[in-house]
């Protein structure tokens, strides 16, 4: 009785007591390791901490997960993130983190930004990861607020408005932004809180350009560098002007430079997948980590 009592609460101890990684001197990122077997790179999203996948890592045992938190997320010093780029000085960290803990070719799971920070390591880092997820988010953000023929120039001056809007944002009026923000982003209110208290304990500065990083960003020139297999999980946005249809093409078409990536719609879901279907989350991750 004890022994099958252990066996159901080890996952859930692994994580809630995670060894620390191999010394990384870094002020952009720190890293967290649970569990055992083979590595799994896990990159939250913006204002968001390693947290999102406690349950995930819970249900998906016999893998050596490293989490990563973003300096400036979640209560995080903001370090060096307090001033200029964020997105494309954090995937080279988080490629020098790979490097210098000896992993060997780990599968890299991002969700939002993170999906975007995965794209980086794999495309910029040849042979460096086995394989790419990415959870909700297209190479080139800016296309959702600029059209189809946007480029980083022409989405620059939103991009810095919005930037400017976070980063000023304060007291009661960011506190029901965020909340607003958070209820179109999930779905489950269960789980709204928990993701509306990471994004508070978050610098706006740091928020604010990580979000400007990732409009003015195209990473559809990385996508053919990424020689590795890529899965993306995408939803259709809550209240967007777009059909299922639409936003499948959408993907398609985002994706074009990595024929290699399978894309999947999960239904019934807002932006955090793994908070609004969690079941369907894990057996997607599971196959994607067992696939050779």
């Amino acid at each position: 009785m004890f022994a099958r009592l252990l066996a159901l609460l080890l996952p859930l101890l692994l994580f809630a007591y995670p060894s620390e990684a191999k010394s990384l001197a870094s002020d952009r990122i720190t890293v967290a390791v649970t569990g055992s077997g083979s590595d799994v790179v896990l990159i939250p999203g913006l204002s968001s901490s390693p947290d999102v996948w406690s349950s995930t890592v819970a249900a998906v045992p016999g893998y050596r997960y490293h989490l990563v938190k973003v300096a400036g997320f979640d209560g995080a010093p903001a370090g060096s993130n307090a001033s200029g780029p964020v997105l494309i000085p954090v995937a080279d960290e988080i490629a020098r983190y790979i490097r210098e803990a000896g992993l060997k070719s780990p599968a890299v799971v991002g969700h939002s930004m993170g999906g975007s920070l995965a794209m980086l390591v794999a495309g910029r880092n040849p042979g460096i990861v086995s394989k790419v997820m990415v959870v909700d988010m297209m190479p080139f953000l800016g296309a959702m607020f600029g059209g189809a023929s946007a480029t980083a120039e022409s989405v620059a001056p939103m991009a810095t408005q919005i930037r400017e809007g976070i980063a000023k944002s304060a007291g009661d009026a960011r506190k029901a932004q965020i909340e607003s923000t958070i209820a179109s982003m999930v779905k489950t209110v269960e789980m709204r809180p928990s993701a509306v208290a990471q994004s508070l304990a978050s610098d706006p500065a740091v928020s604010g350009q990580g979000m400007y990083d990732l409009i003015v960003t195209d990473l559809r020139p990385e996508l053919p560098k990424i020689n590795v297999p890529m899965t993306v999980l995408w939803v259709v946005p809550q209240g967007a002007p777009l059909t299922q249809e639409k936003m499948a093409g959408f993907y398609r078409a985002s994706y074009a430079g990595a024929p290699q990536a399978v894309l999947k719609h999960i239904p019934n879901s807002y932006h955090f997948i793994m908070y609004d279907q969690p079941e369907l989350f894990r057996t997607e991750l599971k196959a994607f980590l067992e696939a050779k």
